[in-house]
């Protein structure tokens, strides 16, 4: 991704603890500029074959593009799933302060 793509990625735990270690952890090497958790929130899914209900906690990161493939390796080594979700949207739009207060704390 390019660098002047302003990014969200998101990811799923099974609780409000794992979100929010995840959070510290990526935000802390800054590899995202912040984090919301989100949740609980309904899900519906297959697993293994299997249909399933339950409740997740929706992480989302707040970074640029350059950060993308460092943030995606640190997600999955510190993610209790396997093979956890990982999506990125690219932000359309955003304000200039805001994109310059990623810039100041993702460069720091």
């Amino acid at each position: 991704m390019d660098r002047d793509q302003y990014i969200e990625v998101a990811t799923a735990t099974e609780s409000r603890e794992q979100a929010n270690t995840l959070a510290k952890v990526l935000v802390e090497a800054r590899l995202a500029a912040g984090a919301q958790v989100i949740g609980p929130v309904g899900s519906a899914f297959w697993h293994d074959g299997q249909f399933g209900m339950g409740e997740e906690f929706r992480l989302v990161l707040k970074t640029r593009g350059d950060k993308y493939d460092a943030l995606e390796g640190t997600l999955i080594e510190h993610h209790p799933w396997t093979n956890p979700e990982i999506t990125a949207k690219v932000l359309d739009a955003s304000s200039d302060g805001y994109t310059a207060w990623m810039d100041k704390t993702l460069d720091a």
